[in-house]
């Protein structure tokens, strides 16, 4: 039974051991795409294949997006865009805004958007390029964008290290204390059982002792 309990722990144990490095290796693997498509396309959104994570800085889109949210927006054949969809786009100073499509509108044959936040009285003042649309809003996480933005500072990040190296160092410890409980059981239990060898031993050399004299 008890031998059963062990190898049932340890595949438990191996299971989730196996279950953190192929979660790890997949964080370090969308993180590298990310990288490497920032640093190759610079005036770029990096993507993870065609969805692009971006930081709500702003509480125009509340309450359907909050400030601090990481929001996930997927390229889309913008013809298919239709009126109150959630487009991510560039407006003329560079900056990336998430909001609605107000409406649809069509200047010297070239089609825009108007766009409105939803919290927003009025709507947005420059008409949004078919080419200067990012994406459509699909998903939301809540206020991982505002973690992010902690990590991202020295502050934060050094607090990330050391909570990181605290729990780590916790682990090891756990790990060597259980493993030198474990250790010194067996060594007792090794005693334990030289002792009983040598009582047993020691009667048997008295009872041929006590034979011998009769």
């Amino acid at each position: 039974m008890e031998d059963s309990l062990k190898k049932r722990k340890f595949k438990v144990s191996t299971i989730l051991r196996w279950i953190f490095y192929v979660l790890a290796f997949i964080i370090i693997f969308l993180a590298g795409m990310v990288i490497y498509k920032g640093y190759r396309y610079p005036n770029k959104i990096p993507d993870i294949f065609g969805y692009k994570p971006m930081i709500v800085l702003s509480g125009s889109m509340e309450s359907e997006i909050y400030r601090g949210d990481l929001v996930f927006v997927k390229e889309v054949d913008t013809s298919t865009l239709k009126k109150n969809d959630i487009i991510a786009f560039r407006s003329t100073n560079d900056i990336v805004s998430t909001h609605r499509i107000a409406n649809i509108v069509t200047e010297d044959g070239k089609k825009y958007f108007v766009t409105k936040g939803d919290n927003n009285n009025s709507e947005d003042d420059d008409l949004v390029a078919m080419e200067d649309v990012e994406g459509i809003y699909v998903s939301r996480i809540p206020k991982l964008g505002s973690i992010l933005m902690f990590i991202q500072r020295p502050t934060g990040l050094i607090i990330v290290v050391l909570a990181i190296l605290f729990i780590g160092i916790s682990i090891l410890y756990i790990r060597n204390l259980k493993s030198e409980n474990k250790r010194l059981k067996e060594l007792e239990e090794e005693r334990r059982e030289f002792e009983e060898f040598k009582k047993e031993k020691e009667k048997k050399k008295e009872k041929n002792n006590g034979k011998q004299k009769e």
